[in-house]
């Protein structure tokens, strides 16, 4: 990649050489500016690569082939041409993702039982929601009725259909497209964070960037379990509202394990749990496929908020792990969607 790398760098004005360099010391640790590159044939450059995927390449993702495989943030003014010059494109590093695809092979836990019951599905599944209820869980069926100022339940009833599965219309009114809400097993900690902007940071503890800050929450007790998981939360993740659904980028250095009704194909038993890993992205609920499918329910799980999002850091969940239930894992998140 050098003589390519070389040819490029070339282009490059000295205030996008400072800014490239910047950057990549930093490993993206902050919310950085577009990089521009000139618009080129790269039929003419050594290796034919386009700047953003020889960049990426040679920064982040030594794999990479191809510009299909990465996916612009949603602030990089200069990915699209949004930043109004259509003869430059943004090469910044850290400004890409690549799109996540489903694991394969399954994880070897529990793997003859995954494959008995699994068999042509996707290898995990979301946890049993009747089982968590008995729990105690307050999760999304209950996201009709939570507002910002509600604890944490310790005891609730099991959950029965719902007519209508979006937010209260006090969030309807706040003109928030979601609340976030931070679980730690079975336990709610803090209150539900309403999401008004177009993207949401959630980290655990930076000294720099803005968003929803999970050491700002209080909690009288946490076991060793919940902090050693805490301490792979690290930079989090990127939530934003994008046309047509939600899209989730993990910034941490660990992966992030991601569920929706909408991630589950078609005729699917149970609901789909999705593999994102460290500088990977995934649309993870699609708003026209949920409108479509309105309020359901899994057959022995009970019924399931089609407008809900449920993300566990670091520990993965579901028959092909040693987790059977989302309030197995010790720190997770769950997005509770407006309709829009």
């Amino acid at each position: 990649l050098k003589p390519a790398a070389h040819a490029l760098f070339k282009k490059l004005k000295d205030e996008e050489l400072e800014l490239l360099v910047q950057v990549v010391e930093s490993q993206g640790a902050w919310e950085s500016s577009c990089v521009l590159a000139p618009r080129g044939d790269p039929r003419g450059v050594k290796q034919g690569l386009p700047p953003q995927v020889l960049l990426c390449r040679l920064f982040r993702w030594p794999d990479l082939h191809q510009s299909h495989e990465l996916k612009h943030f949603c602030y990089c003014t200069g990915g699209q041409g949004l930043c109004g010059d259509l003869a430059v494109l943004c090469c910044n590093p850290h400004h890409f993702s690549r799109l996540a695809v489903p694991e394969t092979p399954p994880p070897p836990y529990l793997k003859a039982s995954c494959e008995h019951e699994n068999q042509g599905m996707e290898p995990t599944v979301t946890p049993s929601r009747r089982k968590s209820l008995r729990h105690g869980m307050r999760g999304s069926c209950w996201g009709s009725s939570l507002g910002p100022d509600t604890p944490p339940a310790t005891e609730a009833p099991l959950c029965s259909p719902l007519p209508d599965t979006s937010l209260s219309w006090s969030t309807v009114k706040d003109g928030c497209w979601c609340k976030l809400a931070y679980w730690e097993y079975r336990t709610r900690v803090g209150r539900l964070y309403a999401v008004h902007e177009a993207s949401v940071n959630v980290f655990c503890e930076l000294p720099w960037g803005s968003g929803f800050c999970l050491a700002q929450l209080p909690a009288v007790y946490r076991s060793c379990a919940v902090r050693r998981a805490r301490g792979k939360i690290g930079r989090g993740l990127l939530l934003s509202r994008e046309p047509g659904g939600v899209w989730a980028y993990n910034r941490s250095e660990h992966p992030i394990f991601v569920s929706s009704p909408t991630l589950s194909p078609p005729g699917a038993c149970g609901l789909t749990v999705l593999k994102v890993l460290p500088g990977y992205s995934a649309k993870v609920f699609d708003y026209e496929w949920a409108g479509n499918r309105g309020g359901w329910q899994l057959p022995g799980e009970g019924p399931c908020d089609p407008h809900s999002i449920r993300i566990s850091f670091a520990k993965g969940w579901g028959p092909c792990y040693s987790r059977q239930f989302i309030t197995s894992c010790p720190c997770w998140l769950e997005v509770l969607l407006n309709q829009p």
